[in-house]
């Protein structure tokens, strides 16, 4: 069981912290929603469906998956987009992890590896992976050995992404420090953002 804290409904935490594929829905989704939102997405697809099993959910016709994601309310702001690397994800834990998300991470035998892994996954760009590699060291004790190098610096104690959420508390420490980098200009790593296209185009001008 993990101890992640995040959409304000206990069973739904519930079913994050012992759901592997569950965990990773909810981190898929995890983008251009609230935090509650993206993670709530598996409790919601299992009350609709009466399951989580990703061999089922692959396999079923592209429409009538989306019609479980469209139903009100949505489960993601772009729910097409979503439903299909739901789909696309759940196509390769059947085929490739007995049908359970959580073996992705069960016998990975490095960091290296289970960052190789997540990033086959369709929605799982580097950054995502390196976030939910933290999410699975801090939160599971899933630490294979150098696991905190391949998470990068979401490996570290600031309170920077959902990895670092255990409570109420936390959840709020959390959207303090990004409010903070934001208005730093700096990105969830504290790199400084790149400069706005459209600020370049207003100093073009007054050229």
């Amino acid at each position: 069981m993990g101890t992640l804290y995040i959409t304000g409904n206990s069973d739904s935490d519930k079913l994050l912290n012992s759901n592997g594929t569950a965990l990773l829905i909810g981190m898929l989704l995890d983008q251009q929603v609230p935090m509650e939102w993206a993670f709530n997405g598996a409790y919601t697809l299992k009350q609709r469906l009466g399951h989580l099993n990703p061999r089922t959910i692959g396999e079923m016709e592209p429409d009538e998956f989306l019609a479980v994601c469209l139903e009100k309310p949505a489960i993601h702001r772009f729910p097409k987009a979503m439903a299909q690397r739901i789909q696309g994800m759940c196509a390769i834990i059947g085929e490739k992890y007995k049908n359970k998300g959580e073996n992705i991470w069960n016998d990975v035998a490095s960091g290296d590896e289970l960052f190789t892994r997540l990033r086959e996954l369709p929605g799982f760009g580097e950054e995502k992976a390196q976030i939910f590699i933290a999410l699975l060291g801090k939160r599971f004790d899933v630490q294979p050995a150098g696991w905190k190098k391949a998470a990068g610096v979401f490996s570290d104690s600031h309170p920077r992404t959902v990895a670092d959420i255990t409570s109420p508390e936390t959840l709020l420490k959390v959207r303090a420090w990004k409010k903070a980098e934001k208005a730093a200009d700096r990105d969830k790593q504290s790199r400084p953002m790149p400069a706005k296209k459209t600020a370049a185009k207003k100093t073009a001008s007054k050229k």
